[in-house]
């Protein structure tokens, strides 16, 4: 970061939200360069990334895994574990740096009941932040308020943290291979959102997928790192041709009256 600028993204969520499978999956896509509108440029921490997408790739004599990543545990209970990419954008050309936490959800959950923020103080860099949310339980009628609810208290401890100057966020709703979210359910979290002064963009995401004939796996990884950075710019025309008219000065005179 001291060399180059550095897109800081703050990823929050309840344990076993998904958190660590986007970033395995993210990798993986890229691995593969099958992530769409992006190209590979480097990464300072390659061996992180196999660590935490061993799991996806050690599969049972030909079985899914039940799960693909193992819960995040750091040594350091104070301070985050920091994943590196560096990517390059097809359409523009543009090529950025991410710095990716990978964080216990326990943070999260510390963060919202007791308002324990000090580990949390790189997000007051971050420029966007995921918010995980597990969509099985957004999809489960007797869950689903409970999370709204608790997802609004989440923006309200933000809203507190960055003295009302939150980043921008992207909810980030998991598990779309098997559970697609209504807009009544959008609409509702979107709600509740509002009432605690923040607005959010929500991205249905798949990590891994339990259905890849309907739903591929790394579904919405794409849309939510074109989320993450921005649109492209329009750049103007540096210089602009014109026609030429026949029989006119079209140079400059500044020394006519010389």
């Amino acid at each position: 970061m001291g060399s180059r600028y550095v897109n800081v993204v703050g990823i929050l969520g309840d344990p076993e939200s998904g958190k660590t499978a986007c970033l395995a999956s993210l990798y993986l896509l890229i691995s593969h360069a099958k992530l769409v509108g992006w190209t590979f440029a480097d990464s300072r921490s390659l061996t992180a990334f196999e660590d935490i997408a061993r799991g996806a790739r050690d599969w049972n004599q030909g079985q899914v895994p039940e799960q693909m990543t193992v819960h995040t545990e750091l040594s350091d209970d104070h301070r985050p574990g920091f994943l590196h990419l560096r990517l390059k954008r097809v359409s523009d050309g543009r090529v950025v740096d991410f710095a990716l936490p990978d964080i216990p959800g326990e943070w999260t959950q510390a963060l919202v009941t007791s308002a324990i923020s000090e580990r949390l103080e790189y997000m007051k860099s971050a420029e966007v932040i995921w918010i995980v949310v597990d969509g099985r339980s957004l999809a489960d009628i007797e869950k689903r308020q409970g999370l709204i609810v608790r997802i609004g208290q989440l923006a309200a401890r933000l809203n507190t943290m960055f003295e009302g100057q939150i980043p921008r966020m992207l909810i980030v709703v998991t598990h779309h291979d098997t559970h697609v979210i209504d807009s009544g359910v959008s609409h509702r979290l979107s709600k509740e959102l509002q009432r605690r002064g923040t607005n959010a963009e929500i991205i249905s995401v798949a990590p891994f997928s339990n259905q890849p004939d309907d739903v591929k796996a790394g579904h919405g990884l794409a849309e939510l790192i074109d989320c993450t950075v921005g649109k492209p710019l329009e750049r103007p025309i540096f210089w602009k041709s014109s026609e030429v008219v026949q029989n006119e000065r079209s140079y400059l005179r500044y020394r006519r009256n010389l």
